[in-house]
């Protein structure tokens, strides 16, 4: 009863926290001395967009890395590690390279498309890469690093053949960015993300029973292999996704279950779902700080970069000390 009554308490802190972000976001507007009408014009077309933006990326990127922990049994699996941000980001890189001018105003639709196929295949060639060579999950990752290595060639290599306005574009979009929110990208996008997360947060209570092996897992009813490439699809999608609105955004996946676990143990069911909200926290703090400082729109990978780095070590740490 008191594990449940702890749940439950880690859940609402950190449903508040995401609350107070997002009123936080907003209010900003309204503190201005600015008429009433453009005050809710701003709300309704720029800053909910920009909320809903961070919310959804943040949340579908700590699920997928909770998810692909778990399935590819690697603390290391993350959907940039594993390859699928890279597949999602190369084929987003072309679409922004080579759309021609006439068709620049469709490419809300062309772009979430293009990352869908992009994360899908990088996917699919990893998990049949890895099946053929050792059928283990080390080997998903190390395909991943393979494919997420060529991807960041291959961009390199697009780098050579963009004009400035083009270079620019693509370096701010690799670096990652909410603010190229809108309601069109979103209404493309978001309904396929809260599927994505939809889907692994129910199966949490069946990644609990991959802890005991597959050999218990498929006595207690789990179709393993199922399991897990359902989730790599699952991962794929929504990571796509949101790729094809925020651009690359790097280590959410890997941090935040990897600091959760340490406070929060092992059940995927609790896991899970507070992953999202953290990482939708996180990305908040990062409009929170570009909103209030008027300075610059801040590169997001950066910003994850720099703070998850150290969170990483001093995770691990404490995780060998216990």
């Amino acid at each position: 009863m008191a594990g449940k009554s702890a749940h439950k308490s880690a859940f609402l802190l950190a449903f508040s926290v995401s609350a107070v972000l997002v009123l936080a976001v907003l209010a900003r507007v309204w503190l201005q001395d600015t008429p009433l009408s453009l005050k809710q014009h701003i709300t309704l077309a720029l800053q909910i967009p920009l909320v809903l933006t961070a919310v959804l990326v943040g949340a579908v990127l700590a699920v997928s890395g909770a998810t692909l922990q778990v399935v590819l049994r690697n603390p290391l699996a993350d959907p940039g590690i594993v390859g699928i941000t890279s597949g999602a980001s190369l084929v987003a890189a072309v679409l922004l390279l080579i759309t021609p001018d006439w068709a620049k105003g469709y490419l809300h639709y062309i772009l979430p498309l293009g990352c869908f196929i992009g994360a899908l295949t990088t996917t699919f060639v990893i998990y049949r890469l890895a099946r053929t060579l050792l059928g283990s999950a080390t080997a998903v990752i190390l395909s991943g690093i393979a494919i997420s290595t060529l991807s960041g060639a291959i961009i390199g290599w697009l780098y050579l053949f963009s004009d400035a306005q083009s270079l620019r574009n693509l370096t701010f979009w690799l670096m990652g960015s909410v603010y190229q929110a809108s309601w069109p990208i979103l209404l493309v996008s978001g309904p396929i993300i809260v599927l994505s997360l939809a889907y692994q947060i129910k199966q949490a209570v069946y990644f609990n029973r991959l802890y005991a092996g597959d050999i218990a897992a498929l006595s207690s009813g789990v179709q393993v292999q199922r399991l897990t490439e359902k989730s790599l699809i699952a991962c794929a999608i929504g990571v796509g996704a949101a790729v094809s609105i925020a651009g690359a955004i790097a280590f959410v996946g890997l941090l935040v279950p990897h600091v959760l676990r340490l406070f929060l143990g092992h059940d995927n069911r609790l896991l899970l779902p507070i992953s999202g909200l953290c990482g939708a926290s996180l990305l908040l703090m990062v409009v929170l700080a570009s909103e209030y400082t008027g300075a610059i729109t801040l590169p997001v990978s950066m910003i994850t970069a720099t703070l998850g780095g150290p969170l990483l070590v001093w995770a691990l740490l404490k995780g060998q000390l216990r």
